[in-house]
């Protein structure tokens, strides 16, 4: 491995630490057995992830909802839960929510509904609750 690539490894795994508090299970996979594309994913997340203060031009709150949305779209149900609950930690409201789920059924059908969007309201929901 070259020092670019465990620097980048590092990078990566920091990003998810700061903003996720872990590092989820399937990249700590990823980066055991194909550390390259880690790396690659890592630096693309540590660039997304930034905070205003920090660079970002869209505030960790407003990144977790779009990541949350675009889960639910791709079906992505456990992505669209935790990103969804991330955002929420930030301030993100149930109605903010619920508005958001709308417009991906708008664009993506009921289907995205029934099988992902429900599941991250009734989840988050009861973490409100």
């Amino acid at each position: 491995m070259t020092d670019v690539t465990d620097a980048a490894i590092k990078q990566g795994m920091a990003s998810f630490m700061a903003t996720f508090g872990r590092v989820p299970d399937n990249f700590v996979l990823l980066a055991e057995h194909a550390p390259g594309a880690f790396a690659g994913y890592g630096l693309m997340r540590d660039f997304v992830m930034r905070d205003v203060g920090n660079g970002g031009a869209l505030d960790l709150k407003t990144k977790e909802l779009i990541f949350a949305l675009l889960d639910t779209l791709a079906g992505q149900t456990n992505g669209a839960k935790n990103h969804a609950a991330a955002a929420m930690r930030l301030g993100l409201t149930l109605p903010e929510l619920a508005e958001g789920l709308v417009q991906v059924l708008m664009v993506g059908g009921i289907t995205t509904w029934n099988l992902t969007g429900a599941a991250v309201m009734k989840h988050c929901a009861e973490l409100d609750g």
